[in-house]
């Protein structure tokens, strides 16, 4: 039943849109602001001088929302919004108005980009009410969120995208990606989005799904000055039960005070005897970053933002200054269910209770300056993002491997902070009328610093009844009928882990574009391109162990973890039952172990050049054709392990043509061919833990490129001023694709996700989207200037893997099966064939239901967002080498928000309040594994608070 609800939801809104996806311009009474590399200037110009004045008043008649064409022009609600601002490869700066061919209108921005896309402007990011970027995105057709900010186009992982800034690449602070996590940029300091679905030569080659482009706000229209601050609370975590530890006196914004720096004998302890003795474990932070205490009254959340902007003239050039500054600080506490098996029937290994929060901080700041003289545009961009978070964990269970039927209790303490720098040169230049010439630079910078990584396990004794000392706080749910005591049954009684993560990031391009007069003018363009990123990443794991290699004895065992790491324990337990105290003082050991490489290094340098021609071929017959050649360089050079070195080189071609066969209606066709390339976490044979999804991850050094090929045709009709729909069919063969496996190292191992290369997948699907205003003036003359807002889209795909007896890497370092070379395996011991991508959902849908009144500043916007189910990790081999487990399927569900803002004036400023109200239906995160017989793992699942939201902002 509940299927077949899904399914009437589907069939009702697939004639609705995504938001502001080609966004139009009315005739050239606001141009809109553009701000690229040289790409190709206008070329579908008139070309039958006697049909120009035709086109040219129909354009004017057909630009209001909601009138029938070639109705005279009202009010227009939507005039006065401003229009995006796009900084990216392929769209001229000067192109300006609608443009006509043969007598038809053609939608600016589609001519601008002659390629499939969608764009957000600030208003449309505006309505969606997100606080980050990642979360504006979700409302574009096709596109969805996967774990921490990684954006999905049409079911292809980040992998498969690319996200730029301004047009130039960006740095990843997540060792587990090369791509940036898109919801660390606050849409304050956005102010556009584009995503570009059909590749063209003029972008990097690693475009599968698309690629993302992010400009910042550039200069301003007029001077101003807006300072603005929210609160919210969530239903699952304010107020309410979670953990959390001390840590320093500025944690609450991010930055460490100083309590978790790491001395240099931890650095320096791989290459020396890898034993760190008592009295420097003793240098080492302790009850400040160890004691976990239970929080009954987790705070609200709280966000504040400055905005300022100033312009003016100095001679003939128009100068400007925009800078932002936001704060905030957000709890998220998930009471979750985590289990695990490694039997065919779903019997359960583990079944552990886990009480995680979260204290996410977030700094970040926006710089830019820009100058405009003449048709030549300068800016320099600046960027910098601070984003922490701070996690406790308490984890319980009677049910564990090899369990003895005793409470067993975990916590964790720990503290990811990721940062991002990026500063950025562009210069935009029309020496002559017909030629344009666009270069730009950029240094990124990311760092991933995680310190103290603590873990502790307590194991319930329950022959000690009345002993002394103080209990470890236990999860909620879960009673030791007897003491708690550090124990190595299981694992290392206490483990700490010091992480750093790396990265530069140096990118230069120049792209020249000439358009060539004639009858059918012809724009000619080509450009050269250079990135280079250089990361290095160090892990270093260490286990808390006697001087005899054994754990604390008793009754020290039964103190708390501050107490176990004091001094009295330190240097040896006072008052042991047996043995020599200084035989007990506590040590450090650095402890490789499954953890692999501890520190590796790696490069990705490209070089790129395309040559790109845009032509009328015909009348209302317009089409783009390039070719990129890119060669790269990509090495990862892990200590101890096996090294990684692929150099390739690619001509990659691209091709859309456009056919305007009637009035404002147009068919695209689209092929092209696509890289590619793993990872460097890919790559890396390193272990680590991602804090979102609590799962080990482990890199595989055999990877290779991957190949894809690209096909897409498309209908679009543009019924009145930024009122479309838009039918689609799109397919993609990729060859080599790189996908996630889940296995299990050993028998007693927890399950852990490693990387390989399949044969080949193929994809392929339809979208329809569509965008009508309706004015609201036929219910009474009070309702003029007011309208309702019906935008929405659905999203079908349907991929299969290609899993036979082809050798891939294998996921295990020294795995050889099937007749295959040395640590290779047929790819059907690894993965069930046919499956689908991991990642990819059949069914995306979202639908916005809003109601706007621009003259007393009201918008309320009504958003609804469902995802049916995908694979997050492929279920991993049976120990026995026998089969497969079911994979690891996640069901994101329906979510229902709410945004409204609404303008006031106080005290003569303008004031505009925003309300939100977030995942109205309570939807549970979902993530699992069904057996035959219907026994279900739940391999992670717990409730997702509703969030409401009330914030402020005035302007000056």
């Amino acid at each position: 039943m509940r299927q077949r609800t899904y399914a009437s939801l589907l069939l009702l809104t697939t004639t609705l849109v995504a938001p502001a996806a080609l966004a139009q311009v009315a005739p050239q009474t606001g141009t809109p602001t553009t701000s690229s590399p040289a790409g190709p200037p206008p070329t579908s110009t008139t070309t039958n001088p006697d049909a120009a004045p035709a086109a040219q008043d129909q354009a004017t008649t057909t630009a209001t929302p909601g009138t029938e064409q070639g109705t005279t022009q009202g009010t227009d609600p939507a005039a006065d919004e401003p229009q995006a601002e796009v900084s990216a490869p392929g769209l001229d700066a000067s192109g300006g108005g609608d443009i006509v061919v043969v007598g038809r209108n053609i939608p600016n921005t589609i001519r601008a980009t002659a390629q499939v896309v969608s764009v957000l402007s600030s208003a449309d990011i505006a309505r969606t009410g997100e606080g980050d970027i990642a979360g504006a995105l979700t409302r574009v057709t096709g596109l969805s969120v996967v774990g921490n900010g990684y954006v999905f186009v049409r079911g292809l992982g980040d992998r498969y995208s690319s996200a730029l800034l301004n047009g130039s690449p960006l740095p990843s602070p997540e060792p587990l990606r090369r791509t940036v996590p898109l919801d660390i940029f606050p849409t304050t300091v956005v102010g556009s989005a584009l995503v570009q679905k059909t590749y063209s030569a003029n972008y990097p080659g690693e475009f599968g799904g698309g690629v993302i482009n992010l400009t910042t706000k550039a200069i301003p229209d007029e001077n101003f000055f807006t300072v603005g601050a929210s609160g919210g609370i969530d239903t699952e975590s304010t107020g309410k039960l979670g953990y959390t530890y001390f840590g320093s006196k500025t944690d609450w914004l991010g930055y460490d005070g100083g309590e978790r720096n790491v001395p240099d004998f931890i650095k320096q302890a791989p290459t020396g005897s890898g034993v760190i003795p008592s009295a420097q474990v003793l240098q080492l932070s302790n009850a400040r970053t160890t004691l976990l205490q239970r929080n009954t009254d987790t705070p609200a959340n709280y966000s504040g933002s400055m905005d300022l902007g100033v312009t003016g003239d100095i001679g003939s050039t128009r100068v400007g200054l925009i800078g932002s500054l936001g704060v905030s600080n957000t709890w998220r506490t998930r009471d979750a269910t985590q289990q695990d098996t490694v039997s065919v029937d779903g019997t359960l290994r583990n079944d552990f209770q886990t009480v995680i929060t979260d204290n996410r901080a977030v700094v970040n700041g926006l710089l830019g300056f820009g100058a405009e003289f003449g048709e030549n545009k300068v800016r320099w961009t600046n960027v910098y993002i601070h984003d922490t978070l701070k996690q406790g964990r308490a984890s319980g269970a009677t049910v564990y491997n090899n369990s003895s039927g005793n409470p067993l209790f975990q916590q964790n303490t720990n503290w990811f902070e990721r940062k991002l720098i990026e500063t950025q040169l562009v210069g935009e230049f029309k020496p002559i009328t017909d030629l344009s010439i666009d270069v730009r630079g950029a240094y990124a910078n990311t760092q991933r610093n995680s310190p103290y990584e603590r873990q502790f396990i307590y194991l319930c004794n329950t022959t000690l009844t009345n002993q002394t000392g103080d209990v470890p706080i236990s999860d909620r749910g879960l009673n030791c009928p007897g003491a708690w005591q550090a124990t190595n049954a299981f694992d290392r009684f206490a483990t700490v882990v010091f992480s750093e993560l790396n990265e530069d990031l140096y990118s230069g391009q120049a792209d020249v574009a000439y358009k060539i007069p004639g009858e059918r003018p012809m724009t000619v363009s080509g450009g050269y391109y250079f990135s280079e990123n250089d990361r290095t990443s160090t892990r270093l794991p260490f286990v808390y162990q006697t001087v005899s290699g054994g754990a604390i004895p008793f009754p020290c065992n039964l103190l708390r973890p501050d107490y176990l790491l004091s001094p009295d324990v330190v240097n040896g337990c006072p008052t042991p039952v047996s043995g020599d105290p200084a035989n007990t003082a506590v040590q450090l050991r650095f402890d490789a172990g499954q953890n692999g490489s501890y520190e590796y290094d790696a490069l990705l340098r490209v070089h790129a050049g395309y040559a790109q021609v845009e032509a009328e071929a015909l009348d209302g017959l317009r089409a783009i054709i390039g070719v990129r050649y890119e060669t790269a360089t990509q090495r990862v050079t892990p200590i101890n392990a096996t090294s990684t070195r692929l150099k390739n080189d690619y001509f990659l071609p691209a091709a859309t043509i456009t056919w305007n066969f009637a009035n404002n209606q147009q068919l695209r066709f689209a092929a092209s061919k696509t890289i590619a390339r793993p990872q460097f976490r890919e790559l890396a044979p390193q272990a680590f833990r991602d804090f979102e999804s609590d799962r080990l991850f482990f890199g595989n050094p055999r990877l290779k490129d991957s190949e894809l090929y690209n096909l897409e045709a498309r209908y679009e009709w543009f019924f009145a001023r930024d009122q479309r729909i838009t039918l689609a069919g799109f397919y993609k063969r990729i060859d080599n694709p790189i996908e996630q496996v889940g296995f299990f190292p050993t028998p007693d191992a927890r399950l852990q996700t490693g990387f390989t290369n399949l044969p080949s997948a193929k994809l392929y699907g339809a979208e329809v989207e569509a965008q009508k205003y309706v004015p609201l003036d036929f219910i009474s003359v009070g309702m003029a200037g007011k309208r309702a807002v019906l935008i929405a889209n659905y999203t079908w795909t349907h991929s299969a893997i290609t899993a036979d007896q082809s050798c891939v890497p294998g996921v295990l370092e020294g795995t050889t099966l099937g007749g295959c070379q040395a640590n290779f395996a047929p790819a059907q011991s690894l993965f069930r064939d046919g499956a689908p991508l991991t990642g990819q959902s059949d069914h995306l849908v979202n639908l916005q239901l809003g109601y706007e009144d621009t003259d007393n500043g009201t918008q309320a916007t009504l958003l609804f967002n469902y995802a049916s189910e995908r694979v997050t990790n492929r279920g991993p081999s049976l120990l026995d080498g026998s089969g497969f487990q079911p994979d690891i399927i996640e069901k994101p569900g329906i979510r229902l928000d709410f945004v409204m803002r609404q303008q006031v004036q106080f005290v003569g400023q303008k004031v505009e309040i925003k309300a939100e109200a977030r995942n109205l239906t309570g939807t549970r995160y979902q993530e699992f594994q069904t057996f035959d017989g219907g026994n279900r793992v739940d391999i992670n699942r717990y409730r997702l608070g509703r969030l409401f939201t009330l914030g402020a902002s005035v302007s000056f």
